[in-house]
């Protein structure tokens, strides 16, 4: 598992996007009282835009990501249930800021869900700083960064 390739989702992957996506999100439903942002967006056209990196075979974990002048923005990091606990979400973690590292990047950004209390613990232990929370629409979210050497 730990030797598993991270690579460029093609459009044969978009199924299997969606599956882990909504494996990944939907306990998250009835806490956060809606569908979470990640189930509703349209994953074929970040496959195709080329924001979106799987891991697995079959895919067990994905990030989608999007390059920004001063950062690079963690979209989506999901991993299906059944890949908990193998270090796939760390892999994934260090292959964003891998990737900000190669496109000239010194930072990223993510949000998490303020009602998705398991993450709030996970990305400080990986050197993410909490900046802010903000409500933008329905949704309650705190904002992380990590500011890279």
């Amino acid at each position: 598992m730990a030797d598993e390739e991270i690579r460029p989702a093609g459009a044969a992957d978009v199924p299997a996007v969606e599956g882990v996506i909504d494996e990944a999100f939907r306990p998250y439903v009835e806490r956060i009282g809606r569908v979470p942002q990640p189930m509703e967006e349209d994953h074929a056209a970040n496959v195709a835009a080329g924001k979106v990196f799987v891991t697995g075979e079959p895919v067990t974990g994905l990030v989608v990501v999007e390059a920004f002048e001063d950062h690079l923005f963690l979209d989506i990091i999901a991993v299906h249930p059944t890949a908990h606990g193998r270090g796939v979400g760390r892999r994934l973690l260090r292959f964003v800021e891998a990737r900000a590292r190669a496109l000239g990047l010194s930072e990223v950004r993510l949000y998490t869900n303020a009602m998705m209390w398991e993450n709030q613990k996970i990305y400080p232990r990986y050197g993410y700083e909490l900046v802010e929370r903000r409500v933008d629409g329905p949704y309650d979210r705190v904002h992380y960064r990590k500011r890279l050497l």
